[in-house]
């Protein structure tokens, strides 16, 4: 993810880490990853602004969102 992440136009950092501890296997014996799973950073720098975002899961409204930080 953080290769991917690292491959877009102007950005200059990206961290990715995943709770495993959250990972639960499925009838099929294997695990899915969820959004509530994902804390993810990214730097981007356009034109000399320089602007950091998070994901990260937000239990209250039940979903992962994205904040400027």
């Amino acid at each position: 993810m953080e290769a991917s992440m690292s491959l877009q136009p102007h950005v200059k950092s990206a961290k990715v880490k995943i709770n495993r501890e959250a990972l639960l296997e499925n009838a099929f014996g294997y695990g899915e990853l969820q959004g509530r799973m994902i804390l993810a950073e990214v730097e981007v720098n356009y034109h000399g602004e320089v602007i950091k975002a998070r994901l990260e899961y937000d239990p209250a409204m039940d979903y992962p969102m994205m904040k400027l930080i």
